[in-house]
């Protein structure tokens, strides 16, 4: 009867803990701890959220890559395309940068605030050149690198 009483109580422990640590893993009292561990004005950025916005970001960054690695158009409506294709990409990269600028403020990914910037004026200086009557990609092919110098140095 004691050896049963023991194995009950051993049994009704562990049950205990194992919801007890569930609880802990879940999303929810992770945002309830946040909200008493981080001062107000801190933006929690979710993984999930920093993910789709940077695979959004990727998705761009390949449209723009696959416009400028087209040859030079010989006809006015040849290069007025390209030069659409790689606004549309800059256009759409400068949007999703600012929403992730925005985000990051005050945030728990510091890089973001260091590197967002920096990014977003690059891609706004190739979009003015990429305007030029005679579009000029310069800017726009450092953009394309601007993931990579980024994502090295905070690796």
């Amino acid at each position: 009867m004691s050896n049963l009483k023991i194995s009950l109580c051993k049994t009704v422990f562990i049950a205990a803990i194992s919801a007890i640590v569930l609880a802990g893993c879940s999303n929810q009292f992770a945002a309830s701890i946040r909200k008493v561990t981080y001062p107000p004005d801190f933006k929690y950025t979710e993984q999930a959220v920093l993910s789709s916005d940077m695979g959004k970001l990727a998705q761009q960054m390949s449209l723009l890559e696959q416009a400028l690695s087209k040859p030079s158009g010989d006809t006015p409506a040849e290069i007025e395309l390209q030069r659409e294709e790689v606004l549309t990409a800059l256009r759409g990269m400068g949007a999703i940068a600012a929403r992730l600028k925005t985000g990051s403020e005050g945030t728990n990914h510091p890089f973001m605030e260091d590197y967002m910037q920096d990014f977003t004026s690059k891609v706004d200086k190739a979009k003015v050149a990429a305007s030029f009557v005679q579009p000029r990609y310069y800017f726009a092919g450092k953009v394309a690198g601007g993931c990579t110098n980024c994502h090295k140095v905070n690796r």
